[in-house]
């Protein structure tokens, strides 16, 4: 007898947008909803009125996977897991995003950070199918990256915050002093959709092409790309987000990549082989949702060896 299909529930939750869907077994998603990220009690109850109605139309969710900006609490120990933590989303910091979830439905969540679950879809769907470790990066309202090692998300003492390294100066940016409020000119700071906004007054894509905002972030997103070879070591990565929607940039982040690792990298995939190592997502706008379905998918597919990472710990 074949077995019956199985529905999961898949939330990205991000800092602008909240996509939720339904998708089966093979990864297809069969129904979606998008809205502006608003309150977390109305923009969760939103959430969840959605899922309640699709599970109603396909069935019990036999998973749900919630994909969420951060930071978050991934140690499954705490009494704070699934929360989100101190966030610049403002009145989101100390929000329950999982535990809700479980209560209401009853069933596994599988449960991790935005760009640890994007990383997932494109190692699994997308634009590192061939590769066992990757970078995921979005470039948009705040920058994170998702790193994947063995086809497994790094966690540790806390997930991978990317986007609050602090990069070297360029020169033409000596005056602008950031806009994260943590940390001022970090990353996020500096090279981030708000960030592009402050300084120059405009989006990114309203910007003449000579402007000298496009080799700022360049050499920005470059630097990064830079510390990640020379530190994680991945074998490919991966650039989506808002920003990165400006196809002209990748080409430009490329250069600045090769400029910053100044010849030490004796690799043909970087020297060579550059335009296949940093590349757009192959899942597109749809690489958030569907990591989240990825996320409920392995919370109950995943060998017993690797269930601690199925769920964010």
């Amino acid at each position: 007898m074949r077995d019956q299909p199985r529905f999961f529930g898949a939330v990205e939750a991000g800092g602008t947008k909240f996509v939720v869907a339904i998708g089966n077994d093979r990864g297809e998603l069969l129904a979606q909803k998008r809205f502006p990220t608003a309150d977390p009690c109305s923009t969760l109850a939103a959430m969840h009125a959605f899922l309640r109605q699709q599970s109603q139309a396909f069935g019990a969710l036999a998973a749900i996977g919630l994909a969420s900006f951060g930071p978050v609490e991934l140690d499954k120990t705490s009494a704070r897991y699934g929360f989100i933590g101190r966030t610049p989303k403002a009145g989101w910091s100390d929000t329950d995003m999982a535990g809700a979830l479980a209560r209401e439905f009853g069933c596994p969540i599988g449960f991790d950070t935005d760009v640890n679950a994007a990383a997932l879809a494109e190692h699994r769907w997308g634009a590192a199918r061939d590769v066992s470790s990757l970078v995921y990066l979005t470039v948009g309202t705040g920058i994170g990256g998702g790193v994947i090692v063995d086809g497994v998300p790094i966690h540790g003492l806390l997930h991978p915050e990317i986007g609050h390294i602090h990069p070297r100066r360029h020169p033409l940016d000596d005056g602008f002093e950031g806009v994260c409020p943590f940390h001022g000119d970090c990353l996020e700071g500096l090279a981030s959709g708000p960030a592009i906004l402050a300084r120059s007054g405009a989006l990114l894509q309203q910007l003449d092409e000579a402007h000298p905002q496009w080799n700022i972030e360049a050499d920005y997103l470059g630097q990064l790309c830079a510390q990640l070879v020379l530190t994680v070591s991945p074998q490919r990565i991966v650039m989506g987000g808002g920003v990165m929607s400006q196809t002209r940039l990748l080409p430009l982040i490329r250069t600045r990549l090769l400029h910053w690792l100044g010849g030490y990298v004796d690799r043909s995939e970087i020297l060579c082989g550059v335009d296949r190592y940093v590349v757009a997502p192959g899942l597109g706008d749809d690489a958030g949702v569907r990591g989240a379905l990825t996320l409920a998918m392995n919370a109950v597919e995943r060998p017993r060896h690797l269930s601690t990472h199925s769920d964010g710990n």
